[in-house]
């Protein structure tokens, strides 16, 4: 009898990544090859690429762990976080969270930091390509206006906190030398990570820095932005603290558009 194609297709997916289960009954052999030793190859196969993506995914990863404990860790990966993309590009966007909940991997936090900065860099390197507005455009606004900018930012853009020395790990590792010892910072940091054009960059944001750009990013004008910068300056200073933010943003190609909140 017909077996409906959605059961052979949850066998076959069962096959594939536990090596179990009734698809060698589903497969004919013949005198080359049975049913099971044509399923190996295939779930062989299979394995072979997914680990290769996450090896693409993840290299300072890779590079710390080594080859042996890096294979285990993606098998155990994708046993526990089977792929359910349609592309292969997205397979292993969960990967920090598993090493911050699985054992050994947890008691290691550096791992899961790593594997989020890596994980960051992509998301800029993929993200949709939108014209910046350029400081030259944003000097043609009358005075009167810039208290109620609010500012649009690019996708190809990510804040993400770090509390180890990540990025020094990973510059290391790239260049094929000898990472420095992991090491924990006493606050945690918010690094900006951007693509300027094909390349993925980042930096360590002062924290009035991160505070400005989270909020600018949630849509609080450039007047609210100066005054919210008086924790950290005095009145005098906070607006030239907010524009050489803005000037910084906008050499980066940060900023794609603005418009004027209601209150301007």
């Amino acid at each position: 009898m017909t077996r409906p194609l959605p059961e052979v297709q949850q066998a076959f997916a069962r096959y594939l990544l536990q090596q179990d289960g009734e698809a060698t009954l589903l497969i004919q052999g013949d005198q080359k090859a049975g049913a099971r030793e044509r399923m190996d190859l295939y779930a062989g196969a299979y394995l072979a690429r997914l680990i290769e993506v996450l090896g693409e995914h993840y290299p300072g990863l890779w590079g710390m762990l080594g080859d042996d404990q890096f294979w285990q860790l993606a098998r155990e990966y994708i046993l526990e976080r089977p792929s359910t993309f349609h592309s292969i590009r997205w397979f292993g966007d969960r990967m920090a969270a598993f090493l911050s909940a699985t054992e050994p991997y947890r008691e290691y936090p550096f791992l899961a930091e790593m594997a989020a900065f890596e994980w960051a860099q992509g998301l800029v390197f993929d993200a949709a390509d939108l014209q910046a507005v350029t400081e030259a455009e944003l000097q043609q606004l009358p005075p009167e206006q810039w208290g109620s900018l609010i500012f649009e930012f690019a996708p190809a853009m990510q804040l993400l906190e770090l509390h180890w020395n990540v990025p020094d790990l990973w510059q290391a590792l790239d260049g094929g030398e000898t990472p420095p010892d992991p090491e924990r910072s006493e606050v945690p940091v918010i690094w900006l990570i951007w693509r300027q054009e094909l390349d993925p960059r980042w930096r360590p944001l002062e924290v009035d820095e991160a505070w400005a750009l989270l909020q600018a990013r949630d849509g609080t004008d450039f007047a609210t932005l100066c005054e919210g910068l008086l924790e950290w300056v005095d009145p005098q200073h906070a607006p030239l603290r907010a524009a050489g933010f803005l000037r910084s943003w906008l050499s980066h190609g940060l900023v794609s558009g603005y418009a004027f909140s209601a209150s301007g």
